[in-house]
Order: C-alpha cells, then sequence, then structure tokens
C-alpha cells in the first residue's frame, strides 16, 4: 500500500509539517539542487531541508490529479523520439494511475490541444490536493522562457518554434491558485537549449510557492533518449515502480544519480523548489539505488544524447538570417513577434517592430464592412417543397476507414484576408428555403437513422450507436456567412466580427465562440418567427453522411477539389477558408460540412458515446462549458475532414477557424 502514498500521502504530510516548520522560522523563497555526479558518491548541495515526513492516513484521501503529455510527432526530426515520448506519458499514466492520481494523457497534442487540457487541469485542481504535470518532448529555453514544443513543429520553421511553443508559464499558472493542500509536481523530460543562440545558458523559471520542478538536465543542456523510453522517464518509472518508500527529494535525487550514470555525466538532472524537502536517503534507499544503477546500461540503454533539444543545421548567425527569411512577406504580426522573442536585439529587429506596428494600424484603419440591408419585418414566404434526397436507413455496420486525428490546429493571428472574389449569388433552389434577405438558406433533411460514430481507434467516436432522427429538419446550407452575421451586428444582437479575419461577406463567419452563435440563432428565431437553433451533433453527423455510410461522403479516400482544407486541392488559401459553395455539395445539397471552418454543435463535450442519447436529441449537461465541433476547417489536412471526426472547445472561447451552420426545426 505504500505506492499509493508515495506523491500524495508523504506530500500532504509534509505539508503538514511544512506548516510547523513555517511557525518557527521564515521560509527560504526558492530551493535548488542539483544532483553531482553518482559514480563518486558526491552529495547533493542542499539550500533548504526539514525532518523526513511519513505517510498519513488522513491525506490519503486529498484529490490528486495529473496532466501528463508526451509530444513525438514532430516535422524535419528524426527518430527515436516520434516513438519514445507518448510512449513515456503512457507509461506514465499508467504508473501514476497506480499511485491513485486522476490521470489526463495527451500524445502528440497540437497548440490548442494543449492549451486546452491546461485550462481543464487548472478547473480540475480547483479540488485541492496534490497537482501533478509531466511533459516529454522537445523543449528549449529563450532567455528566462521555458518553451514547451507542440506536435507538428518543425525546425526549418523557425518562426514556428517561437510562436506555437507553449510556456512553462502558462501551466504555472494555471497550478497556482489556492486550494486545500495545495501541492504542485511539475515534471519535464524536455532540452533546455536555446537554437536561437547556440552557447546561451539562460535562467530557467523559478517555481512558485507550493511548487516542485524536476527538469531533465541542466539549464542550456540536452536530454536523451534510450531504445524505448526518454532516459530520464525511464529512470523515474524505475524509482516511481521500485516499492521502496522514498521522500520527494530522495526521489528525484535517487533518478538523477541513474541519469548520470546512463549518459556518462552528459546529462545532469536538477531540481528548483519553492518547498521544504529532505534530500537524506536511508543507507537501504542508497543500496536500492545503487542496485537500480547497476541495471540501468541494460534496461534502456542510450540510443542519441541531443535528441530531447532543437538543433538547427546552420550556425546561429545564419539560423537568424533563415528565420528573417521564413517570415519576411508575412502579414502575421505574430511572426514578427516571434522574431523578437528568439532575438530581442537581433539585426532585424527594428524592422520587425515597425513590420508590427504597420500591421496593426493597417487593420484598425481598415473599413468596417457596410451593414447589408436589415432583414424583411415579415418573413418570405417559402418556395414549396419537393421530395427531397432519400436518406436510407444504414445498417449497423462501421465505416471501414480508421484514423486518429489530433486535436485541431489553432489558427495563427490575425492576417491579411484572402484576395476578394465577387461575392457569388446564392438564390434558394427549388425545395429550398429563406426566410428573409440576409437569412441562412435552408435544405429539408428527412426523417431516418443511422449508424453514428466509427470503430477506429479514437475513443471518442465509439461505440457506434444506432441513432433515429424521428423528425424532418431543415439544416443550412452554406456555413453562415460573414454578410449574414453583420445583419446581426446591424441590428444590434451580435458582437462584431473580428476585422482581420472576416474581411469577405461570401466568407464563412468566424473566430465565432459557442455564445457568440447562440447571439445569432436566438436574433435569427425573433425576427423570422420561426425556431432556428444550432444543429445537434447526431443531426450534423446525419446531415453530413447524406445516406452514405464511408469516411467521407464521397468515399473511403480524399478526393481533390472535395473539401477546403490544406492538402484537399485547390483553391485553397492559408490566409482563410474560400468564400461558402467553392466545393461540390454532398448528396443532401449541403457545401461545406467537411472542411472551410469548424462547426459548432448544440452539445456538450463527452469522452465518448457512452449513453448518447439515441433520438438525435442534443445530449447536454447543467453548467457544461466544452462544446463538440465538427468537420474540421481549411487548417487541417484530410485526416480531419473524416466524417466522425469530433473534437471539443470552450464555449465562451473565440477562435478563427470556428464557425457554425444552423438549424431549423419543421413543423
Amino acid at each position: 500500500m505504500w505506492r499509493i502514498f508515495l506523491l500524495v500521502c508523504m506530500a500532504g504530510a509534509m505539508q503538514a509539517q511544512w506548516g510547523n516548520a513555517c511557525a518557527a522560522a521564515p521560509q527560504r523563497d526558492h530551493a535548488q539542487w542539483a544532483a553531482t555526479d553518482a559514480a563518486t558518491g558526491g552529495a547533493a548541495a542542499v539550500t533548504d531541508t526539514v525532518t523526513p515526513f511519513t505517510p498519513s492516513r488522513g491525506n490519503a484521501q486529498s484529490p490528486r490529479v495529473a496532466l501528463v503529455i508526451g509530444n513525438g510527432a514532430y516535422g524535419d526530426f528524426a527518430d527515436p523520439l516520434p516513438r519514445n515520448a507518448p510512449r513515456d506519458a503512457e507509461a506514465l499514466r499508467d504508473t501514476l494511475r497506480a499511485l491513485g492520481f486522476d490521470v489526463v494523457t495527451l500524445t502528440n497534442a497540437t497548440p490548442q490541444a494543449m492549451r486546452q487540457a491546461i485550462g481543464e487541469f487548472r478547473e480540475r485542481l480547483r479540488a485541492g490536493g496534490v497537482g501533478l504535470f509531466y511533459f516529454g518532448g522537445h523543449g528549449m529555453q529563450i532567455g528566462r522562457r521555458t518553451l514547451l514544443m507542440s506536435a507538428g513543429v518543425e525546425a526549418r520553421v523557425p518562426a514556428s518554434l517561437a510562436s506555437q511553443g507553449i510556456e512553462l508559464q502558462s501551466v504555472l499558472q494555471a497550478m497556482q491558485p489556492p486550494r486545500a493542500g495545495r501541492l504542485n509536481l511539475v515534471i519535464l523530460d524536455t532540452c533546455l537549449n536555446n537554437p536561437f543562440a547556440r552557447d546561451a545558458t539562460g535562467d530557467p523559471q523559478a517555481p512558485p510557492a507550493d511548487t516542485l520542478i524536476a527538469y531533465a538536465t541542466a539549464p542550456g543542456g540536452f536530454a536523451a533518449d534510450g531504445a524505448r523510453h526518454g532516459v530520464y522517464t525511464n529512470a523515474l518509472l524505475r524509482a516511481l515502480n521500485s516499492g521502496s518508500p522514498q521522500t520527494l527529494g530522495g526521489l528525484f535525487q535517487r533518478v538523477a544519480a541513474q541519469v548520470q550514470v546512463a549518459t556518462g555525466g552528459e546529462q545532469r538532472p536538477w531540481i528548483a523548489a519553492a518547498l521544504p524537502l529532505s534530500l537524506h536517503l536511508s543507507d537501504a534507499a542508497q543500496r536500492d539505488a545503487s542496485a537500480l544503477l547497476a541495471r540501468a546500461d541494460h534496461d534502456d540503454p542510450v540510443v542519441t544524447l541531443h535528441s530531447r533539444g532543437i538543433l538547427p543545421k546552420d550556425s546561429s548567425e545564419q539560423y537568424e538570417i533563415t528565420f528573417w527569411n521564413s517570415i519576411k512577406d508575412s502579414n502575421y504580426p505574430a511572426d514578427y513577434e516571434a522574431y523578437l522573442k528568439a532575438y530581442p536585439n537581433g539585426r532585424f529587429a527594428t524592422l520587425a517592430h515597425a513590420r508590427i506596428d504597420r500591421l496593426r494600424a493597417a487593420a484598425s484603419a481598415a473599413p468596417a464592412a457596410a451593414p447589408p440591408a436589415a432583414p424583411a419585418a415579415a418573413p418570405a414566404q417559402q418556395t414549396a417543397r419537393p421530395a427531397a434526397p432519400a436518406i436510407a436507413p444504414s445498417s449497423a455496420s462501421t465505416p471501414e476507414h480508421a484514423h486518429t486525428a489530433p486535436a485541431p490546429t489553432p489558427a495563427p493571428p490575425p492576417a491579411a484576408a484572402v484576395a476578394q472574389k465577387p461575392a457569388p449569388t446564392h438564390p434558394p433552389s427549388a425545395g429550398e428555403s429563406r426566410d428573409c434577405a440576409t437569412c441562412p438558406i435552408m435544405v429539408p433533411v428527412p426523417a431516418g437513422s443511422f449508424a453514428m460514430g466509427n470503430n477506429t481507434d479514437d475513443p471518442s467516436e465509439k461505440p457506434v450507436h444506432h441513432v433515429s432522427i424521428g423528425a424532418p429538419f431543415a439544416i443550412g446550407k452554406y456555413e453562415v456567412t460573414v454578410e449574414q452575421w453583420n445583419a446581426c451586428v446591424a441590428a444590434n444582437a451580435c458582437q462584431k466580427l473580428t476585422p482581420e479575419s472576416n474581411t469577405n461577406k461570401a466568407a464563412p463567419a468566424r473566430d465565432l465562440s459557442w455564445d457568440d452563435a447562440q447571439q445569432y440563432v436566438k436574433w435569427l428565431s425573433k425576427v423570422t418567427g420561426k425556431s432556428y437553433r444550432l444543429p445537434t451533433e447526431a443531426e450534423w453527423e446525419y446531415a453530413d453522411r447524406a445516406g452514405t455510410t464511408t469516411a467521407y461522403w464521397w468515399g473511403d479516400q480524399m478526393r481533390k477539389g472535395s473539401a477546403n482544407c490544406k492538402d484537399c486541392g485547390d483553391p485553397w488559401h492559408r490566409e482563410g477558408p474560400e468564400p461558402v459553395g467553392s466545393f461540390a455539395p454532398n448528396p443532401l445539397g449541403l457545401y461545406d460540412m467537411n472542411g472551410s471552418v469548424w462547426e459548432w454543435t448544440a452539445d456538450c463535450w463527452h469522452n465518448n458515446y457512452q449513453g448518447a442519447p439515441v433520438d438525435g436529441h442534443a445530449w447536454d449537461s447543467p453548467g457544461c462549458e466544452m462544446r463538440v465541433i465538427r468537420g474540421g476547417s481549411w487548417r487541417e489536412g484530410a485526416g480531419y475532414m473524416l466524417i466522425a471526426t469530433r473534437f471539443k472547445y470552450s464555449a465562451g472561447v473565440r477562435q478563427s477557424q470556428d464557425g457554425f451552420r444552423v438549424v431549423k426545426d419543421l413543423k
């Protein structure tokens, strides 16, 4: 049973003893120790110690929450990291769960997924107790900033290193709010080098109160990988599963000693702590550590010493020029900000500041889009509806195409808009309806049933379940456009759109939250007298499938020109989505269900379909903060366009890839 208490109850007892120690003497703000060469038996330098603590039954009930991230899917890098870092995260997840932690695990996470997980981590920590954050993957240090690299970052695109890295400070801030029994543990199996200045060794982030940060390597140093795991994580897993009670300080000292022996002293882990630690190991623990060290070389031998660091092939001077050349024609202020983060006194710093000022001035001076005509006071008469395309009930068999898609890549900061195209004219076709001049065109969808979900390795899409849509409904032929949204703005019922992201009135309105979409459907219902809303997740997938059972509505393989995504064929522009209706419609006559912008649905996010409604209604929960988005966007690749792909996003947060289409109930 001792393992249940190792990082939790012992930590809780340490908290209680800390309170007693503080009553007797002031606590130092920042205690640090750096492991010495275990082969020589050197003692660690200790700047703050207290009496060793022991498990406490009362603290066994304290909440313990962990966020574990392992990123290995990076461009322009070689093995073994693509395999090891996710494997590290999964192995540590299993170990922490055995120690009583509630663990959330991400592998190959994009910036959006990491930020979202950190935000949720903050909320879960409100219950009190121990919080543990682990990151394995590429990292770097720029000055006092420690950056954790999200998946997809490429060393040959320097701006992405500085702009898409997640700052350690954001993790520490998420863990810092006061809570009962607060204790924060941060473990980083990543390098601390600065790729923009080869010989720089900065001063990493000092921990806030009640926090311990365990670094796999010293400032400016590199972390190594073995055949299956990172050398540091492998040592940590061994120590946690060794069966020997130990203090926190003893635990990490033991890990550091093993890492130094395994790497021949080239990798020297260290700790920064703003809490009192006992770093004295018992004789038995020392003997145990020696046995571990003797086996280290045979268990997971070092394969690559510098594998978790970003190593540009060019010299520092040439890399700065490469960086500047990669962004010099950019219309994104964030690219120049990324350059200044890496080179605050660089040779192009003055020019970068000037570009930022110019782009921001141009954005603020851009004329607001002229508001469209206000909707008619009385709804226009609907055109007659002939029979809609039939949707045959689908069998219980599941789509054969399997996929695992990471969380959607966040859009870059506002940029110059895609070159304006003449706004296409989209009058309703036979069977379609439009309730006012600036209202969305609606396509009727008959009642029916289908198999929802996908039996892939993505657990959020399981289980496949039979859903029956009992009543017909109408859904937007296109996503809500900038022009249509601006009608709501003109009526003072909706917020103004972000001007940099919404200059083309024929393009889908974006940079919209779920809450924003609710404002629009409320206004639309009021002015038309009809019942408008967001589609339920089941209605959305039913309409997208349109009677098909394949991975995409057009088949099991991506077909060029079928969706607005970055590798789905022309037309495509990196700055934003194409005008609505630029690609082929699905069998129901719906455009851009796949690609263009992510579309909000009415449902609250659930991690899988266990217990999901089978009648097509929204699956909601009281106080829900995370909502389901579907369909992918122009910035992602074909793997995100699959019909079954689903993700979540905070309901109150705007993101430049998010838009929506509406549904209308049919009487």
